[in-house]
């Protein structure tokens, strides 16, 4: 039998990097609410011009950027989720 886990100690330069994830995923959700922002002033441009066309894709961009920042703060969630389904199998 094998039993394989992660090993947190065995390359150096682990530390630097969680802290370089760390900061991509900082950036990711900084990024996201500065989507949201644009993609609102968009929406509301385009639903007080009268213009369907601009405020859908403004809609796309609320739904796009809430997406993304609910990714970015799931992430480690939905990895850890499914290690843990496939040290299940």
């Amino acid at each position: 039998m094998v039993d394989i886990n992660p090993n947190a100690t065995g390359l150096p330069g682990i530390e630097q990097l969680r802290v370089i994830v760390g900061a991509a995923m900082t950036v990711g959700l900084i990024l996201s609410v500065l989507a949201l922002i644009i993609s609102a002033i968009v929406w509301g441009f385009g639903a007080n011009s009268s213009n369907p066309n601009l405020a859908s894709r403004g809609k796309l961009g609320v739904l796009a950027s809430c997406g993304a920042a609910i990714v970015c703060g799931a992430s480690v969630t939905l990895v850890n989720f499914f290690w843990n389904v496939g040290q299940a199998v």
